[in-house]
């Protein structure tokens, strides 16, 4: 057998485990975004604000291409469940930043940041060669994503 066809068909055995994965691993990615009970609207507001704390309303409306009314509504909802907070702009005391709150942070932290498919449950099975070999190829596909175009 060639290089090639080798290469190719380590590539479909790649994809059908990666499919394989995803699809056990749906109710680990699905189950923190339920328990949160929010939005995909509020969600993605909040994970907006994650990089950059110091976005202002019509910022924000700007980005989702909203109204200042409906984005208002849906910060509102969020400030409500002490997930945002509103504060004062410190060079002017007119204009208010959107920063999450530590809750929010919390929140943000547990529906996106872990990979629930590589949980600590998952990777403590794997021994110290398995380990090794799983994070030359995260490096991989980590450096071929910075290679593509945002």
């Amino acid at each position: 057998m060639s290089e090639d066809q080798d290469r190719t068909r380590a590539m479909q055995r790649i994809e059908r485990l990666l499919v394989a994965i995803s699809v056990r691993s749906l109710p680990r990615l699905v189950g923190s975004l339920l328990d949160a009970h929010l939005t995909v609207k509020q969600l993605k507001v909040l994970s907006a604000l994650t990089g950059d704390e110091s976005r202002t309303l019509s910022d924000l409306a700007g980005e989702f291409g909203v109204s200042l009314a409906t984005m208002s509504g849906l910060v509102d909802k969020l400030v409500q469940r002490d997930l945002l907070e509103r504060t004062a702009d410190a060079a002017d005391q007119r204009i208010r930043r959107l920063r999450l709150t530590a809750l929010g942070r919390s929140v943000v932290a547990e529906i996106i940041s872990p990979d629930p498919r590589l949980g600590d449950d998952v990777v403590a099975g794997l021994d110290t060669e398995e380990l090794e070999a799983l994070k030359i190829a995260l490096d991989a596909v980590d450096r071929e994503l910075r290679r593509l175009p945002d």
